[in-house]
């Protein structure tokens, strides 16, 4: 999810929630501590120089039970962002520490986000050498003495 995404969500919402994929709510008292950009240059295993930029929702939980982030208070808190730090629109990824510090990405399933778990892959598959998947398999393939299953 882009952030002018969010921008356009936000003023229909009555409240913020968001929701992990496995169905367990980051808890309704939740702090946005940060919002920045992140920009990632990096080279792949192949060789490929790459850069990324993505902008950065931190949430937090403080036990602060009575605390209640509004759509409004969010949505100011984007736009004091883009006017103070000149973010643009970009991809969001959020953190949040549930067990360890987690980055996830963002999405909308018509009444709140859900965190959806980033994963890792190579970039470069075909520069270094990693096969497709095989989903056929076929006796000589599986035989005791093939590496390929």
């Amino acid at each position: 999810m882009k952030l002018s995404e969010i921008k356009t969500i936000l003023p229909a919402l009555d409240d913020v929630a968001f929701q992990l994929e496995n169905g367990t709510f980051v808890p309704e008292h939740f702090h946005v501590t940060e919002i920045g950009t992140i920009n990632k240059h990096f080279i792949d295993c192949g060789g490929t120089i790459r850069k990324e930029k993505t902008v950065n929702f931190q949430l937090w939980d403080a036990n602060d039970f009575e605390h209640r982030l509004k759509p409004g208070k969010l949505l100011h808190i984007i736009q004091l962002s883009e006017d103070k730090l000149g973010i643009e629109d970009s991809e969001i990824e959020v953190e949040f520490q549930n067990g360890t510090i987690g980055k996830y990405d963002l999405a909308f399933n018509g009444s709140h986000f859900v965190l959806l778990n980033k994963k890792t892959a190579c970039l470069a598959s075909s520069s270094c050498g990693v096969p497709a998947p095989n989903t056929e398999k076929t006796a000589a393939c599986c035989s005791t003495t093939s590496t390929c299953c």
